[in-house]
């Protein structure tokens, strides 16, 4: 698996084969990532959404473990060395309205937000947002992600 570190890796299908692939992957695109950034994440249940942010917030250098926020809907992730933005890992799931997203009143000022179940939900929290949907082949092994930036931040 290719991954560039730099942003022509957007809107091309990546072919992820295992979890520890995916966990690379969320490395290699925190290194993209700067505080104020919107990452919103799709795909089915056991897709690897919290793998990949479990990738995201070791390149980050996070406090964790990084764990599924489902059900207390979010966690913020400290940086370890006290510099560097923090992870704001927030999960939709049982979330029904844009309202319920605003009424979270996330701090995503100062760290790398991340939101598992976003689409159609938390494109508000920010003019510029990175979407990524992850799709089981039906090997079940291999992941189809693809990385779509939006706004100025990603052009």
């Amino acid at each position: 698996m290719n991954i560039p570190n730099e942003p022509d890796c957007l809107d091309r299908d990546l072919r992820v084969p295992t979890a520890a692939a995916m966990r690379d992957l969320g490395r290699r695109l925190a290194g993209l990532l700067r505080t104020g950034d919107l990452v919103i994440l799709a795909g089915p249940l056991g897709a690897g959404k919290t793998t990949l942010v479990q990738g995201i917030g070791e390149g980050l250098g996070v406090r964790g473990p990084v764990t599924s926020p489902t059900f207390v809907i979010a966690r913020v992730h400290p940086p370890l060395a006290g510099s560097g933005p923090s992870l704001v890992h927030a999960d939709a799931y049982r979330l029904g309205s844009v309202a319920e997203v605003d009424d979270l009143d996330l701090d995503t000022a100062g760290a790398v937000t991340v939101v598992e179940w976003g689409k159609g939900l938390a494109e508000g929290l920010a003019a510029d947002r990175l979407e990524i949907s992850i799709e089981p082949d039906p090997d079940g092994q291999t992941r189809t992600v693809r990385l779509t930036g939006h706004g100025a931040r990603w052009k």
